[in-house]
């Protein structure tokens, strides 16, 4: 896939988004965050891009922003933690490729007293570029926000201000720290706050990747909603999984146990098999019809022997042993059916362990058909192509990272 235009990724985020079929509960459940992705989707639509001030108490951020305004719209103080809360303003630029930029000032992270932190963290998650503020060296505290950005899949744009504190030879000792602390495979700039560099080089970034800087962000938080979605399904289906697996389990137990007849018992056991595939294919969204059912059925018990042999090996002697003890019994004047009892207990124990274990093999493999079904947002970030793959390696580290967190077996049967 080429690297898309900003109007077709907005159609594309629609479709998407108008294709979830959400219950009320989710809707209720998920308020905020829908919230949050419907303005992110309008300001995808409006192509207004969001930057962010952020960084440690009394960095300055107020007064970066301020000068990228040239107006003291933002509030600042010789004291340290001025600002409690998120504040934004419209930056008014001309011969923008976007319509419109918006500035955010943060709190400090640092901060104890910041009124809604949940909103604040929210806002940073949905900052398409992240001008994080330093005012020298950087701490302990400041590299691990940045490392927590960057695996969050943010890009960040070091932004180094009170730089007339330091003398040159000072300040370039700083800046060489600075870059030996960042991440070594991330080509994240250090920008000084003197005169117009910072406005000349977000100008320049803005106009040369400011579309695909609002389209990546709006993807990623999109697949974020998506994951969160998947999980709370997942936890309520698993629920109604281990039900139904329970229940067939318990019926296939009786049958076993009390069916003398071995052709009975293993098409009958073949049938409540496919029966449950079919119910729990329902329960993940594929509703499989009788055919499909019984190929999966056939696939799992071809690919795991224990189960096949259990299925048909283990009941047919068990079968066998059964037919001879009752056949024999009025020869031995009924002795021989003494160990009746425990054998149909053993069978019925195996028929259970047997069930269970198809049916989590079932889930398993209905979960993966479909996930196949569905186009997630995750596979339109793999599919974005980029003209200049070092400016957007941020993104690679949020793939990797999804990947290693997308997976839900645990919330499986």
């Amino acid at each position: 896939m080429k690297q898309l235009k900003i109007n077709k990724n907005y159609l594309l985020l629609k479709n998407w988004w108008e294709s979830i079929d959400l219950t009320n509960y989710e809707k209720s459940f998920f308020n905020r965050e829908i919230i949050s992705f419907n303005q992110q989707l309008f300001r995808l639509k409006e192509k207004k891009i969001r930057i962010s001030a952020y960084g440690k108490s009394g960095v300055g951020k107020s007064s970066v922003l301020n000068s990228l305004l040239q107006a003291n719209i933002f509030k600042t103080d010789i004291i340290n933690g001025t600002t409690r809360e998120i504040k934004a303003e419209e930056w008014d630029i001309k011969d923008l490729t976007l319509n419109s930029v918006e500035l955010l000032d943060f709190p400090g992270f640092d901060f104890c007293d910041i009124k809604f932190p949940d909103k604040v963290y929210s806002c940073i998650n949905h900052s398409d570029i992240i001008l994080f503020i330093v005012s020298g060296d950087l701490n302990r505290n400041e590299l691990n926000e940045i490392i927590s950005l960057i695996k969050d899949g943010k890009k960040i744009i070091v932004t180094f201000n009170k730089i007339d504190l330091f003398n040159k030879i000072e300040l370039k000792e700083i800046i060489e720290s600075i870059k030996f602390k960042l991440p070594k495979d991330f080509n994240i700039p250090i920008i000084l706050n003197h005169g117009k560099n910072l406005e000349n080089y977000l100008l320049k970034i803005i106009n040369q990747h400011g579309e695909i800087f609002l389209t990546l962000n709006s993807l990623q938080l999109a697949d974020k909603l998506f994951l969160q979605i998947k999980e709370q399904r997942l936890k309520k289906r698993q629920k109604l999984a281990q039900s139904t697996i329970g229940k067939f389990s318990t019926i296939k137990a009786s049958t076993v146990a009390l069916n003398p007849f071995i052709l009975f018992d293993i098409a009958g056991s073949f049938a409540l098999d496919t029966a449950l595939i079919s119910e729990l294919s329902k329960i993940y969204g594929l509703n499989l019809k009788g055919e499909s059912a019984r190929k999966i059925f056939k696939n799992i018990s071809i690919n795991n022997l224990f189960l096949g042999a259990t299925q048909v090996g283990v009941n047919t002697s068990f079968n066998l042993v059964r037919k001879v003890i009752l056949l024999t019994a009025p020869f031995t004047n009924g002795l021989s059916l003494l160990p009746y009892g425990p054998i149909a207990i053993i069978q019925a124990a195996i028929a259970i362990y047997s069930t269970k274990i198809l049916g989590k093999l079932a889930a398993k493999e209905i979960f993966k058909k479909s996930k196949a079904s569905f186009i997630e947002p995750y596979i339109m970030l793999q599919n974005i192509n980029f003209n200049e793959p070092e400016i957007f390696k941020h993104i690679n580290i949020y793939l990797t990272k999804r990947n290693l967190n997308d997976n839900f077996v645990s919330f499986l049967p």
